[in-house]
Parts: C-alpha cells; structure tokens; sequence
C-alpha cells in the first residue's frame, strides 16, 4: 500500500516542524515555501561581506519545542543558553547619572529564585520592588487559559495590583514589549500571564536565555534543510501555491506553477492572511475572523563601529527609545571593529521612519549608553523592518485564533498565530507544527506521540 502523502505550505518553523514529525511517521511529504530559503521570518541575508540576521531572535529555557527543533536539526550547540538568568539593564536616565542594574535568577526554588536579585534591583524603589513581589505572587495563581483574562489588557491588571507607571518602565514592560511585542496597555492579560508566569514562575531555570551565535539562516534554512532531507522530505522553494481544492475520494489537490500535488493530508502553516487567502469554503465556520488577528512590526537598527564599543554580549536599556542591544560581531563574520543590533519591538511609532531619521535619533542615543562609542567611526548604519513580524497580541485576540484541525477533513493549520496559549514566538510557531502534524496523524489512525513530555 502506498504511504499516505501529505503536502505543507510554509517552510517556516511551524512548516517545518510539522514536515518532520509527519514523514518521521512514515508519511510521504512535499513542503512547499513561495521563498528562496527556508525559515520565515526568523532568517539571514548577506550584506557585503557580512551575514547579517533580519531581526535577534532569542529563546528561553522554558521554550521546551524551539529546543526540541534544536536538538532535531543538530543545532542546540550553536544557540547554547545562559547558565542562570542575567540581564543587564541600564538607565541613563537616573537623576544621578546612568546607573546598571541586573535581573538574575539564583538556584533556589520558585519563588525565591528572583527575590535576592529583585531586592537588590536598583530601578525601583524598595516599595516598588515589594509591590512587584506582591504582584507576582497574585499573578503565579491565574490560569492564564481563563477567557475572561484575554478580554482585559495587561496594564489594567498591574493597575489593579499596586504597579507603579516606573515598575512597568522598568521591569513588566521591559520583559513584556520584548516577548509579546506590545506595550502593557495593549497586551492581552491572558498572554502576559503566560509569558511571566511560564517564564519568571513555573521553575528556576525558566528564563534563562539562549541565541544563536551563527547566522539565523545556519539553522532555520541550512540545517533545517539537512533535516528535512534527511527524512526523506520533498522541499519545493520559490514555489508559490495557487489554490488548493478537494479531489477524488477525500484527498486534496494544492496547485502549484505547473504542477497539481495530490495530497491525503494539508497542513497550511502561513501567516493568517495567506491562510484565509487559501482557505477553501467551509473550512472554518468564520473564516473571517483570521483577518482580525491583526500584527505587530519589530525595527532592527544594525551599527557597525571600527572599534570594540560594547563588553557584554547584551543589554536592556531604559531612559532613551533603545530597548535592547546584542552584539553580532562573531556572528556576522565581522573581523574588524564590532557590529550591534538594537532589537526594538513594539515599533509602531518608527516602522516607516527614514534611515537617515534613525540615525539622527539613534547614533546618540549608543553615545549616551555606551560613551566608547564617542569618537568611534560608524561604517555602516542601516535597518531591517518586520511590519508584520508578528501577530498582535490585544485583548481578545485568543477567541480569534483558530485551533489546528479545520472543518475540513484532512486540511489543517499551523503558525504561531494560531491556538498555541503562546505569544508570537519561535517556540508557538514550533508548537502550532506539532499540534497540526498530531492532529494529521490522529485522523489517519497513525499512532503518534507528542514530542514534548509535558503536553502528552
């Protein structure tokens, strides 16, 4: 008998990942990606002699699927994590001149594990810093699926629980505008609980965090291509789906540019416009609502100086527009002086603004931070713009987003935009593939076990 055959649009983590896990359960599969690379919008480009990340991309410890994808594709060694949790965060703002402060973890239990380093926090005052406490305390006893915390914005609930506007500068903001990619008022209750309780409160290594120290484009497109090899995958790139329509006895047809794909199996894991775009009639009982799920921009600003300006592979900044700053010198293959990318996430305000503003803005603003800047020789200065680099996370965005299994048998749905419980992240989208290949397989009567433990 043949093997079932299954064909995945999007070759993005989620496509990915769902690739994988069917032809890891013996499926034949066609992952077909309208791009020249793998890896979606967490990829490389190169820039004269550099290869030079589109965005910085980190992950956490608790990010349990991103590191099974590591593992997957032989990469976990190129994107190591933190042995403890420590960020540096520096205010230039501070009556008495700039001042550093760090948010670390020790290895006691949960909650104790952040105590000593927020009691020694020097951005907030020692009531600020007891408020905080208080406050995650309350926040660690939410269900963060409760539907009622999705329909409140997160800045409404640190209200409620004593947060001062310089604790949301300075701390919830801080971690929050970077992994959901929104401010606090604009941030659904639902997934900032997530993302701190899961982070900050499920156990003491949570949030540790890792990067990659190669080129993105190494291991979303190079390696993930190996990967899929490997298992025997079929990879069609610069391949744009046409329409996809129900064939004869159940199955699928995806058309592609000369060619029709029979497919047993669908898995569409693109971004929500281009599923709703694809979606044949009924698969959804509103597919509407996709359109709904709006998005969010992030802004890269990348700076290369002729001189070593920067000691710490990153920080956190507050006091000026600049949110974090990574160095990418190693990474990029730069050999001479050292290259900073500012990662600045909630970018509303300056997605469309000019080079040549940011540079005005910006080039001062390093100097303020980072003073071995003053005197340094800027090389190169240039951008890169997500304008829709992830999905918006507002109050009420989870009942728009869809679950894997469509009303359609056989058509499923995959990205981090759907029902994974997570924000915008690699480790949603890796799960979105997980769920919609587990899905596949379960219909097909195919035994199957979820990767990851913990959601068996």
């Amino acid at each position: 008998m043949r093997s079932p055959h299954a064909v995945v649009v999007g070759g993005g983590l989620a496509g990915i990942t769902a690739a994988l896990q069917l032809a890891e359960a013996g499926m034949s599969v066609t992952l077909v990606e309208s791009r020249t690379r793998l890896g979606g919008l967490a990829f490389s480009f190169r820039r004269g002699g550099l290869t030079v990340d589109n965005g910085q991309h980190v992950y956490l410890r608790c990010c349990t699927a991103y590191s099974w994808f590591l593992d997957r594709i032989d990469g976990a060694h190129l994107a190591p994590l933190q042995d403890r949790l420590d960020v540096p965060v520096l205010d230039v703002a501070h009556k008495r001149g700039p001042r550093l402060g760090r948010l670390r973890r020790n290895a006691l239990p949960v909650p104790l594990h952040l105590a000593v380093g927020l009691a020694t926090y020097p951005h907030l005052s020692l009531a600020e810093r007891a408020a905080v406490g208080r406050a995650a305390l309350a926040l660690q006893k939410l269900d963060p699926a409760d539907p009622a915390l999705d329909g409140i914005d997160f800045a409404t609930w640190l209200g409620r629980h004593g947060q001062s506007g310089r604790a949301i500068e300075a701390l919830w903001d801080l971690v929050g505008v970077a992994t959901l990619n929104a401010t606090a008022p604009h941030a659904s209750m639902g997934l900032a609980a997530m993302v701190f309780k899961t982070g900050l409160l499920s156990e003491p290594g949570a949030a540790d965090i890792g990067w990659a120290r190669v080129p993105l484009g190494e291991l979303h497109d190079t390696l993930a291509r190996k990967a899929l090899d490997s298992a025997g995958v079929r990879t069609e790139l610069s391949t744009r789906v046409r329409g996809i329509s129900h064939a004869d006895l159940g199955r699928w047809q995806v058309e592609v540019e000369g060619e029709l794909l029979e497919a047993d199996t669908v898995v569409l894991a693109v971004p929500q416009r281009e599923a709703h775009a694809l979606l044949p009639e009924g698969a959804l009982e509103d597919p509407d609502r996709l359109l709904d799920i709006s998005t969010a921009p992030i802004l890269n600003i990348h700076v290369l100086y002729d001189r070593k300006v920067l000691r710490r592979p990153f920080f956190a900044a507050l006091g000026t527009p600049v949110q974090w700053v990574f160095d990418r010198t190693e990474a990029s293959g730069l050999a001479e002086g050292q290259y900073l990318a500012l990662s600045q996430s909630a970018a509303e305000d300056e997605i469309d603004t000019p080079v040549a503003a940011l540079r005005e803005r910006y080039l001062p603003e390093l100097e303020r931070l980072l003073p071995a800047t003053r005197g340094a020789e800027v090389r190169d200065f240039f951008v890169t713009r997500e304008r829709t680099a992830t999905f918006a996370p507002s109050p009420g965005v989870g009942r728009l987003r869809p679950g894997a299994r469509t009303r359609a048998p056989g058509l499923y749905l995959a990205g981090a935009w759907t029902a994974t419980g997570w924000p915008a992240t690699m480790e949603g989208a890796v799960r979105s593939g997980f769920s919609a290949a587990g899905a596949a397989l379960s219909a097909l009567g195919r035994h199957h076990e979820h990767p990851l433990k913990e959601a068996a």
